[in-house]
């Protein structure tokens, strides 16, 4: 399996040959978008264009309602996948070839040629605080498993914090790699509470699956941001879990082998 961070929650997951994006970002740096009373401010550009990763076999958006996670050029870059998995109020906003998932409903990829074949399953997210879901919408996480070969199997988190729904993630799946959306998202209009993993939550995940390497994503690019992967590496390192995370520098590919 190799993994290249694009920037933001955005990264190019290549498993059996089977090309996979996590949720697209690609609008310059100095964008924003407003939602309301709500104003996201983009700092950081993708380090890899568009064209540069296709083809691509299918896109895990965990949700479209916030642009950090799919902005006006991520949204464009989405009918030129051969399909898009995600929740299923984001699948009847986006309709084309969308297709929803309920948490723990699963669904194949198969490579064009016929020659790999992936599982995927949506798992549970809580985008913040108890009691946040009216308010941040329907989320999803994905576990992703290799039918063809002993590729690693690898959890995406999406937006969410350490909740109970991530546990129960663990106690069905044995993984050994978890694409952890990290960041510890902060909004003023939504109070001091984290929206995102921060590091005390990164470590709970990474205690709760003791044989999963961490790959940090989605803690830079934008300002909302209140850590980045330097505050997860010092965590780590005070819990003596230093050798569990695995930093990502966007643009460079990182080969992962169980």
């Amino acid at each position: 399996m190799r993994i290249t961070l694009i920037g933001g929650p955005t990264a190019l997951l290549e498993i059996d040959g089977l090309r996979l994006m996590t949720d697209p970002t690609f609008d310059p740096p100095g964008s924003e978008l407003t939602n309301g009373s709500v104003t996201l401010r983009k700092t950081v550009g993708p380090a890899l264009e568009s064209a540069q990763l296709e083809p691509i076999d299918a896109i895990l958006l965990s949700h479209d309602q916030h642009f950090d996670n799919l902005d006006q050029s991520g949204r464009a870059f989405l009918p030129r996948a051969r399909q898009v998995l995600t929740t299923p109020s984001a699948a009847s906003r986006l309709g084309g070839h969308t297709k929803g998932l309920l948490p723990w409903q699963s669904t194949r990829i198969v490579a064009a040629n016929n020659s790999a074949a992936l599982t995927v399953t949506a798992t549970p997210a809580r985008h913040g605080p108890p009691g946040i879901e009216p308010v941040s919408g329907e989320v999803a996480g994905f576990v992703v498993q290799s039918e063809l070969s002993r590729a690693p199997s690898i959890y995406i988190t999406g937006d969410t914090v350490w909740f109970e729904g991530v546990a129960e993630v663990a106690r069905r799946f044995s993984v050994r790699a978890i694409l952890l959306f990290a960041g510890a998202a902060r909004i003023a209009a939504r109070g001091p509470e984290h929206l995102t993993m921060n590091h005390d939550d990164a470590i709970a995940t990474a205690r709760a699956f003791p044989l999963a390497r961490i790959f940090p994503v989605h803690h830079q690019g934008w300002e909302h941001f209140s850590e980045n992967q330097q505050t997860l590496l010092g965590a780590f390192t005070a819990a003596g879990m230093a050798e569990r995370i695995e930093p990502l520098f966007a643009g460079v590919p990182a080969v992962f082998n169980a």
